[in-house]
């Protein structure tokens, strides 16, 4: 199969013009008229996954390995170790950042992960009615994200409506409404200004908010990829990160 076919699908799938202006979604490394064998699907790229990838695959991740233009490639910082390892094995690369967020991750984790209904959709905000007391609130979301650590803000005992934003979502933080915002990577600033604005926050974390991409888009493909005959498997990447 040639890579056009299947960013073509993904296309249909997710609009590559759904991106945000600084996004860098589409296909990153390889050309169009290219073959692939296999599919790997991986929320980010590691020295350690790429590893694990055969030659001549496609990897699909959330993130972009390049966001910027590139002046140089010198091999000592992550992005030009990680090309080299892609071009040196054949490896193409196309990535699904900003414009699947809005079409499809945040809502898979807010209704097939946390079980909430999406009752209202602001781009990348979905809002839903609950009915929990914060602290019995705080367990719930633990238990369905898997999570042993959580960062809250606690400004409400009663949590009525909750809003979500997979990976880093505090900028928006001038859309929500809600009593409760789920996003990650939180700062201390950021907190004080929800704590002014009478919002809960909890932070369910960057990666683990977003692990669950390479289960959705693997659902989303499991049905054109099994026509086209191509074998497909999840590589994640690993959480930088460790919490003792």
């Amino acid at each position: 199969m040639k890579i056009k076919e299947i960013y073509n699908y993904l296309n249909e799938l997710s609009p590559f013009e759904l991106q945000e202006s600084w996004d860098n979604s589409g296909l990153i490394v390889g050309s169009m008229d290219e073959e692939f064998d296999e599919v790997v699907i991986s929320l980010d790229l590691d020295l350690d996954m790429i590893k694990k990838v055969k030659p001549n695959s496609l990897i699909l991740t959330h993130h972009p390995l390049i966001f910027k233009g590139i002046k140089r490639l010198n091999y000592n910082d992550y992005q030009s170790i990680l090309l080299k390892e892609l071009i040196k094995n054949d490896i193409k690369l196309i990535s699904l950042h900003t414009n699947y967020d809005k079409t499809h991750l945040n809502r898979f984790v807010f209704s097939e992960v946390l079980g909430f209904r999406v009752e209202d959709e602001d781009d990348f905000i979905l809002t839903a009615k609950v009915d929990f007391e914060f602290d019995e609130f705080i367990e719930y979301i633990k238990e369905k994200l898997e999570l042993n650590y959580i960062k809250v803000v606690k400004v409400k005992e009663k949590i009525s409506s909750v809003s979500l934003t997979t990976g880093s979502g505090m900028g928006l933080i001038d859309k929500i409404k809600s009593d409760c915002f789920l996003t990650g990577d939180i700062k201390y600033h950021e907190a004080m200004e929800a704590k002014i604005r009478g919002i809960n926050l909890i932070d369910i974390g960057h990666f683990e908010s977003e692990k669950y991409f390479t289960k959705s888009l693997e659902q989303n493909l499991e049905k054109f990829l099994t026509l086209n005959k191509i074998n497909s498997i999840i590589i994640n990447s690993k959480n930088p990160f460790k919490y003792n």
